[in-house]
């Protein structure tokens, strides 16, 4: 692969093409793509698999103990 082609890649919000070198919000192509992740992250419609635990009043992800 040639290098300009190593540094190519798509944004993971809108799939526009986007450069890895001098890219401040990389691997987003811009600052909001890269809120809008992190709005979702915060917004917790992202989860790490896993069961529930509630410990106090707050619930936390527990790892399984097989």
């Amino acid at each position: 692969m040639s290098p300009s082609r190593l540094s190519q890649s798509r944004c993971p919000e809108c799939h526009e093409p986007t450069t890895w070198q001098g890219n401040p919000w990389r691997p987003f192509c811009s600052e909001r793509c890269q809120l809008i992740d992190l709005g979702a992250w915060a917004g917790e419609e992202y989860r790490v698999p896993g069961t529930s635990l509630t410990v106090g009043g707050s619930e936390f992800s527990a790892p399984d103990n097989d």
